[in-house]
């Protein structure tokens, strides 16, 4: 779907789209997109589509933004980790909706252009770090949510590790594009539960091993 031109349009699409949470919805309404892409990109802000922000990195499509977060099932108590600052966009939803979020980024340069978005916004209740997201936050661990915006090989078991028992972790699986699958992954005291919210396209989570 292209073509939205503001948010009330954009919200509608969301709408149309199955997001029926009403706090994800005015939250996502409230937040300026055009904040979060690059100036080339402005006029652009309001599709329901990804866009690039540069290093190989896209926003995510608000559809998908909208579903991951209604997925987590927020409220005002929740201390989060999230992989993959990105932009910020999905953090600085996260941080309207959450008490606390905890943020890891592995590019320096966009996460210091999403740290200055979050001042700009007036957002104190995030936690920045710069570093490998694929080995979580042990120090600040557990988190009752973790939301993963790159798509793993499987359930990454560091970070379930790091999640609350009845917690909830959010993240795409799989290697190819064309077959990632969007996964809710409760955690129970021995086991876990899993959910499949259908297709979606990410990069891949890379750890620094990896990338080296």
């Amino acid at each position: 779907m292209s073509g939205v031109l503001d948010a009330d349009t954009l919200k509608n699409a969301l709408i149309g789209d199955g997001i029926t949470d009403e706090t994800v919805l005015d939250t996502i309404h409230a937040i300026p997109r055009e904040l979060f892409v690059p100036a080339a990109f402005r006029e652009r802000a309001y599709e329901n589509s990804p866009l690039p922000i540069g290093l190989h990195q896209t926003i995510s499509q608000p559809t998908v933004v909208a579903m991951m977060t209604q997925a987590l099932e927020l409220n005002d108590r929740v201390k989060i980790l999230e992989i993959g600052t990105g932009s910020g966009y999905q953090t600085a939803i996260l941080a309207k909706i959450c008490r606390r979020v905890y943020t890891i980024e592995r590019h320096k340069p966009l996460l210091s252009e999403a740290e200055e978005r979050f001042r700009t916004l007036g957002l104190n209740n995030i936690v920045t770090r710069y570093g490998d997201g694929s080995m979580g936050w042990k120090e600040q661990a557990p988190f009752s949510r973790i939301i993963v915006t790159a798509a793993a090989i499987d359930v990454p078991h560091v970070l379930l590790e790091q999640l609350d028992v009845g917690g909830i972790m959010v993240v795409p699986v799989g290697l190819e594009e064309r077959t990632q699958h969007l996964l809710r992954v409760r955690k129970l005291e021995d086991d876990i539960e899993t959910e499949d919210l259908g297709l979606v396209r990410f990069v891949p989570l890379v750890s620094d091993e990896e990338a080296g």
